[in-house]
């Protein structure tokens, strides 16, 4: 498979890991990338720029393959230092970054002399067509199907993914509700020139999660996930379980929801210590998406990457035959 999104990125396949919190560890991130994709290093995962550095040596001596960062730019009450992570990457080599939540407009000169490439996530076309704008290479575009902030415009990637190529000249990437070769094809023919998966890539082997989590998302259909936040214009797809049922509750309940009231059901150590480590999939918020109805096995990345490509050419061989 030949797209501009291998040939930009220096991969095999254009199959990229999603740069999910807690989870885009060393681990999974080399896996991916030996896998043939490009696998992602979630920098706020790490507490510090110096911790990141360690965790891009750690991948480092998992895979020689390319491998990126995800740096998701969001208010805080404490401040970040956003670009200490940026140079912390950089300068260990990384040629990747992934951008996401607000205008990464001021880090893009930075980026562009040291030679590094930049994918910003994007849930709507106007956010797309910014994102190139203001110097993005690529733009990875989530659906209203995918797991933790679908934006609030609530469009489907069949619908978003042709509107974006539409209007963009650099490519796109094809993000939410994807876990299948036959998937992969669709969204090529959308317009797409490579995907983005997160829920997919935390059942597998190699995803630093609790077992339990992993078995909830193979036991779980399509209709297994709510949406949360709403009446704070913040939406997030989460599992459905007591608290983020809960949550909702609050929400339906309140005129103007008070976010204290949430805080303690919400809280992200929580999802972290009970869920993703304890494995507890009921006693905490975790993100996961609608896919979880396409997902029904636990494979290693190699299996996984193997299998969805073998797919997809099948997937376009058989349907191109009809016509």
């Amino acid at each position: 498979m030949k797209t501009r999104i291998t040939e930009m990125f220096g991969i095999r396949y254009p199959i990229i890991q999603g740069g999910m919190m807690w989870v885009g560890r060393a681990e999974l991130a080399a896996a991916v990338s030996n896998a043939g994709g490009l696998g992602i290093l979630t920098a706020l995962t790490q507490a510090t720029p110096e911790l990141l550095r360690q965790e891009i040596r750690r991948c480092s001596e998992m895979t020689d393959k390319p491998f990126g960062v995800n740096l998701t730019i969001l208010p805080s009450i404490k401040p970040i230092p956003y670009d200490e992570y940026l140079q912390a990457a950089v300068e260990c080599g990384v040629k990747v970054i992934e951008t996401a939540g607000r205008n990464p407009e001021r880090f893009i000169p930075y980026l562009r002399a040291n030679n590094v490439k930049v994918i910003h996530k994007c849930t709507s076309v106007r956010h797309a067509v910014k994102a190139e704008k203001v110097g993005c290479d690529a733009v990875s575009v989530d659906g209203f199907e995918c797991a933790g902030h679908p934006g609030e415009d609530d469009v489907t990637n069949l619908v978003l993914i042709p509107c974006a190529a539409a209007k963009l000249s650099i490519p796109i990437v094809a993000s939410g509700g994807i876990a299948t070769g036959s998937q992969m094809a669709a969204a090529m023919l959308l317009g797409a020139e490579g995907i983005n998966m997160g829920s997919r890539f935390v059942a597998t082997k190699e995803a630093p999660v609790h077992h339990n989590m992993k078995q909830a998302m193979v036991d779980a259909d399509e209709r297994q996930t709510t949406l949360m936040f709403r009446s704070l214009n913040n939406t997030v797809r989460v599992f459905k379980n007591t608290v983020s049922k809960a949550v909702v509750e609050i929400e339906a309940k309140a005129g103007n929801t008070d976010f204290n009231e949430l805080q303690p059901l919400v809280a992200g150590v929580r999802g972290r210590e009970r869920c993703i480590e304890g494995g507890d999939v009921d006693d905490g918020i975790w993100t996961v998406g609608m896919v979880m109805g396409l997902i029904d096995d636990i494979p290693s990345c190699q299996v996984l990457i193997d299998r969805m490509v073998a797919e997809a050419h099948d997937a376009m061989k058989q349907r191109l035959s009809w016509f």
